[in-house]
């Protein structure tokens, strides 16, 4: 029996949106990762880009479980001796949503030239408008993201 290799002609890509608002951030990030990365699909295969697009809106609005927004921290170096900048989450995420959300769920793909090629297919917007309509995304809903509250 053979092993089965998609060829880039057989992949089909899909555009999903997922709004944000109110859901948990890391429960939404391995689930994004999982669409970015085409596991989802019965032709997945580790050594190939099969994936799917993915539209966030509403970065803005996601939650923090527990009191991690003040907790952890991201950090980032210039590469210059005393080059390390750090701040919490929370500091990011009011600063700036969009980059808090892709650098989350970026950080859940191969650290190699397939995950940055899987990277570029993740469209984040800290608001509700993107210009993605006329690619007809389909709403991707995801269990157990959404915050008990």
């Amino acid at each position: 029996m053979k092993t089965y290799s998609p060829k880039a002609s057989e992949i089909q890509r899909e555009w999903f949106i997922v709004d944000a608002a109110g859901m948990t951030l890391g429960r939404m990030a391995t689930e994004v990762a999982r669409i970015l990365r085409g596991k989802h699909k019965t032709t997945f295969a580790p050594h190939m880009d099969t994936g799917d697009h993915v539209i966030i809106v509403n970065a803005d609005k996601v939650v923090l479980t527990s009191n991690k927004a003040d907790r952890k921290m991201v950090h980032r170096h210039s590469g210059y001796p005393g080059g390390l900048r750090s701040e919490t989450y929370g500091q990011k995420l009011s600063r700036k949503p969009a980059d808090a959300v892709r650098h989350s769920i970026e950080g859940m793909l191969p650290k190699n030239r397939l995950g940055r090629q899987q990277a570029t297919k993740l469209k984040v917007y800290a608001g509700e408008s993107h210009p993605h309509s006329a690619q007809k995304p389909q709403p991707l809903e995801i269990a157990g993201a959404r915050r008990e509250s």
